[in-house]
């Protein structure tokens, strides 16, 4: 398995594995999937920042992807980052999460950055466990914060300082 910057030629790919998370997992707080110009905006508005857009490949498919963003737009926190990872249902157990974000981390400490932040449902422990091993803490949970496939989710804040 390879981790590597996304390309263009890679957006249908992390559409399909985005528009896979909406339709079936609270990971994504949205109920609408989007098409391929929408994924395209994204990839250019996160290359225009500076941000990376990550992919694990292996045997010439994309298992997963990852990027990182501004936490909050104010100037205040440009030093803190909010992570973003999705691996393909049937890449699930594979490693594809744990080695995005490993590669996140590094790409975040490189860029001067000084704390990573990831929001995830309280109800994801894989995602949870992923963090957590990779030395994320968890710093606030706000129940009910948002709503999904008919019900109120719980948000988890994690952070690890980075450097």
């Amino acid at each position: 398995m390879e981790i590597r910057a996304a390309a263009e030629a890679d957006l249908p790919a992390i559409l399909a594995i985005y528009n896979d998370a909406v339709v079936n997992t609270t990971a994504i707080w949205n109920d609408d999937v989007v098409d391929l110009d929408n994924r395209r905006a994204w990839f250019a508005a996160r290359s225009a920042q500076g941000y990376p857009v990550l992919v694990a490949e292996a045997d010439g498919a994309v298992l997963g992807y990852a990027s990182y963003g501004d936490f909050r737009p104010f100037q205040g926190y440009r030093f803190t980052v909010e992570n973003s990872i999705y691996v393909a249902a049937a890449a699930r157990g594979r490693g594809a999460g744990a080695k995005l974000l490993a590669a996140l981390i590094d790409h975040a400490s490189a860029a001067g950055k000084h704390v990573m932040v990831a929001g995830i449902t309280a109800d994801n422990a894989v995602s949870l466990r992923l963090h957590e091993r990779q030395g994320f803490v968890e710093t606030a949970r706000m129940p009910e914060l948002g709503f999904k496939f008919g019900r109120f989710l719980d948000l988890v804040f994690l952070q690890k300082r980075l450097g």
